[in-house]
């Protein structure tokens, strides 16, 4: 017979100290107390199920006392004589807890959990980071954000893009990619199988049109260009800094938050350079902007107020809203619809004109009134030039070519002659 240990008593188990495991004897056989190298005591019952020699482990010392631990041993050697394996009820208990959670983890959970260990993890842009959170917040939480991320069919993809798909294509689509991105997650984090339901590719490309072709057709208003002397004559004559911000886009075609960040650190208006840093462009590289004599003259007029970094900036000192750059060309479409006339509508769709169409009024006159190259064009609206290795060889950003031609697009947006009135 296989030698009995020696039963210990309840002051005898806590004086154990040596780390290994201690048989403390008693009934039933088998259970022992395992110390590791930290300290740490736990309970662990040895036993003979069918054919095979099971440790099951009956939890932590002291919060399970002797007593408790031979209770527990007890029972479980009951079970087993009754036919049952405590070892595979506890696997499949585990397994089906899984499968539980697996069922219920929600899209807004997976998105919660994905935005905090790779979007914040990696994205260096705070804008960007930003947008993933308040894009899914807006169009896709109302719609799948309670649903478990297991059952998210393209149906429901379908029911949160397509409502803006042909209006908003720009953020349906990338709604779509960031659905897209968690659902991934979700598959490797084994809380979905199957195919991805927002995959574009052979899945949701055959549904829905091409977003190509949807923007194309609802690119931002722009003001015609037989129109847009009038129109920045008009801008000119309206008070208060957002309409100067609006005068110094215009000027320059930016992008309205590049305007609206703009910093006194950036601008060498003796040179007539105004330098946007990397973290505040889209393409996430610095852009060097030329500016032309009325850009240099607009800023050189305004006041430099104490502690307050920004051009541009709000009634109280902070980066001014995109809505108040809008709502400027809003307030002239209005009273020019007030005095019985049509506005500045878009040639193409006769919608009313909006602050980034203006860049594509100036991109439409480097193509249509201009002979400057169509790379020289792309470069002043900060927008990727030829093929990555032609990037790579590219080491000019043809800014002093680029200030000729930002000269001519002030004249042409000031000359009195193309007033309508």
């Amino acid at each position: 017979m296989p030698k009995q240990a020696k039963e210990l008593k309840a002051l005898q188990v806590k004086r154990l100290t040596q780390v290994g495991r201690h048989a403390v004897g008693g009934t039933p056989p088998g259970l022992s107390l395992n110390i590791t190298k930290t300290g740490a005591k736990s309970w662990i019952f040895r036993v003979t199920i069918g054919a095979s020699r099971r440790h099951i482990g009956l939890g932590s010392y002291p919060e399970v006392s002797l007593a408790e631990a031979r209770e527990k041993a007890l029972n479980l050697k009951r079970e087993i004589r009754d036919g049952n394996d405590p070892v595979a009820e506890r696997q499949a208990a585990r397994a089906a807890l899984a499968l539980e959670q697996k069922h219920c983890t929600t899209f807004e959970e997976a998105f919660n959990s994905f935005y905090e260990t790779k979007v914040q993890g990696e994205l260096k842009n705070i804008k960007h980071i930003k947008q993933w959170r308040s894009s899914l917040t807006t169009y896709a939480f109302p719609v799948i954000g309670d649903k478990a991320v297991a059952s998210i069919t393209v149906e429901d993809v379908l029911a949160v893009i397509r409502p803006i798909w042909m209006t908003k294509n720009e953020t349906a689509s990338r709604v779509r990619q960031r659905i897209e991105a968690v659902l991934d997650w979700s598959k490797v984090m084994s809380l979905r199988e199957g195919e991805n339901p927002a995959l574009w590719k052979g899945n949701l490309a055959k549904l829905l049109p091409s977003p190509n072709k949807v923007q194309k057709e609802n690119r931002y208003p722009a003001v015609d260009l037989d129109e847009i002397a009038d129109w920045f004559r008009i801008l000119r004559h309206r008070d208060g800094m957002a309409a100067r911000a609006l005068e110094f886009l215009t000027l320059t075609a930016s992008r309205s938050g590049e305007v609206r960040g703009a910093l006194w650190d950036e601008m060498n208006l003796a040179n007539g350079i105004w330098i946007i840093p990397a973290h505040r462009m889209k393409a996430g590289r610095e852009h060097r902007v030329p500016l032309c004599s009325a850009a240099v003259e607009l800023v050189t007029k305004l006041p430099r107020l104490i502690e307050c970094p920004y051009v541009f900036p709000s009634p109280k000192n902070g980066q001014m809203s995109d809505m108040t750059i809008s709502a400027v060309m809003r307030r002239v479409q209005a009273a020019e619809e007030k005095e019985g006339r049509r506005g500045f509508l878009d040639p193409r769709s006769r919608r009313p004109a909006v602050p980034h169409g203006l860049r594509s009024s100036f991109r439409d006159w480097t193509a249509e009134r201009t002979n400057y190259p169509r790379d020289m064009a792309e470069m002043a609206l900060a927008h990727k030039v030829g093929s990555d290795v032609e990037r790579a060889y590219l080491r000019s950003d043809m800014i002093e070519k680029r200030r000729m031609m930002m000269e001519d697009w002030a004249t042409f947006v000031e000359v009195d002659s193309r007033l309508r009135r």
